[in-house]
């Protein structure tokens, strides 16, 4: 099938995206994307009149956020509109797509803001009150830590997801290593001359605002913290759980930055688009939950329901990207569909620059959208998986407007 919704080719946007603790660490990750906002509508000549409805997708908890998108909006000058708050751990990218379509397919709006962001780094500590815990106390939890360190159905670690499947794909340390090398490769071609791919959705060099955004105080030439790995280095590494075969060269980092999408109809996405001869097509969405401790297994599922809606079959595939916090991800998806593990993921994935949870997803989508424009177009598909081993994928075309 085709949605109604289209996303006006260059009309999306995203930072670089900096290591936790890094250049974007003290950095209110509402206030930050609203920043980003405003500047990049304004480069891109697109009035904030355009737009009726918003969607923001997050999953780190920031002051104030309870105000979600209507407060994001009205920081970037787009106080005229509303809309959700979406939460879906490394999914949310594609939440917030398929929700800005559903609200074009329903009529319900004619223009679009979905953005994203989050900052892994300084995550709140959380107090819950319990009068009726031993002294008044109640039980508190580290946003971040905790949860990246335990699922609470299991309970176990994410890494444990990853042991799981390579056990039962009897993939190995050494092909782990294989593929990360293989993706920082594909990655350095994103910075070649000049880091020109990423100029295409990426301000730089990219300043860094202080955290009252009132003057600059570094800038960045690309993404920030990214690994340049050897086959010696990470045959060092020892695996995380012991007994295992994931070590921390196999398995990505978390992040900081936003990114944002205009989701609007076909009319309307001519008019803002930097190539109106260019037409971004919403093809299909899927989801899928794999079993308890099987996260990386959820993509697979997940792309195949996204393909059958929009009548495709993985070969029909130009491109394809994955959101790999392991490297077994990348290596399961490819045994389970057939696809080329070395062919996904061109210039770039979450291995490589980084695992801010929602804006990943999004990201994903523009970099996708690139690599098909740059090929004179075609189909391609973006799947991930995400907490709780669920997964979203969606499939797009790039073509003649």
């Amino acid at each position: 099938m085709e949605y109604k919704a289209r996303i006006p080719y260059g009309a999306y946007w995203t930072t670089p995206f900096a290591r936790w603790q890094g250049s974007f660490a003290n950095l209110h990750s509402i206030e930050f994307a609203a920043h980003v906002v405003r500047q990049e509508l304004a480069a891109r000549g697109i009035p904030p009149a355009r737009f009726d409805h918003g969607v923001l997708g997050l999953s780190v908890p920031q002051k104030h956020a309870f105000y979600g998108l209507p407060w994001l909006a009205g920081m970037a000058g787009l106080g005229h509109i509303g809309g959700p708050t979406l939460m879906q751990a490394c999914a949310t990218g594609v939440r917030v797509l398929a929700a800005a379509a559903q609200e074009i397919e329903c009529g319900l709006a004619g223009t679009v803001l979905a953005v994203t962001c989050d900052r892994t780094s300084n995550g709140p500590h959380l107090y819950y009150p319990n009068p009726a815990g031993p002294g008044g106390t109640g039980p508190s939890e580290d946003w971040v830590m905790e949860n990246f360190g335990c699922d609470p159905l299991g309970p176990h670690a994410m890494v444990r997801t990853a042991e799981n499947v390579a056990a039962k794909r009897g993939i190995s340390t050494a092909a782990q290593h294989e593929i990360v090398l293989r993706r920082e490769e594909q990655y350095r071609a994103a910075l070649a001359g000049g880091a020109a791919f990423l100029k295409r959705f990426m301000t730089l060099p990219f300043s860094v605002p202080d955290p009252r955004f009132r003057k600059t105080v570094a800038t960045l030439d690309a993404d920030e913290g990214v690994n340049c790995s050897s086959a010696e280095g990470l045959a060092r590494l020892r695996p995380v759980v012991e007994g295992g075969t994931v070590t921390f060269g196999g398995q990505t980092h978390p992040a900081d930055g936003n990114a944002a999408l205009v989701v609007t109809t076909a009319e309307r996405a001519r008019e803002l688009s930097r190539d109106p001869a260019i037409a971004v097509r919403i093809l299909g969405f899927g989801q899928a939950r794999a079993e308890l401790a099987w996260m990386p297994e959820a993509s697979a599922p997940a792309a195949s329901m996204a393909l059958a809606q929009a009548g495709c079959t993985i070969g029909d595939m130009d491109a394809i990207k994955l959101h790999d916090p392991f490297a077994i991800n990348d290596l399961a998806f490819a045994q389970e569909t057939g696809a080329d593990c070395a062919k996904i993921n061109n210039y770039g994935c979450s291995l490589v620059w980084g695992h801010p949870q929602a804006p990943m997803g999004t990201r994903s989508i523009i970099e996708l959208i690139e690599e098909l424009a740059l090929r004179g177009g075609g189909t391609g598909l973006f799947a991930g998986c995400a907490a709780g081993d669920s997964a979203m994928a969606v499939v797009l075309r790039v073509g003649d407007g």
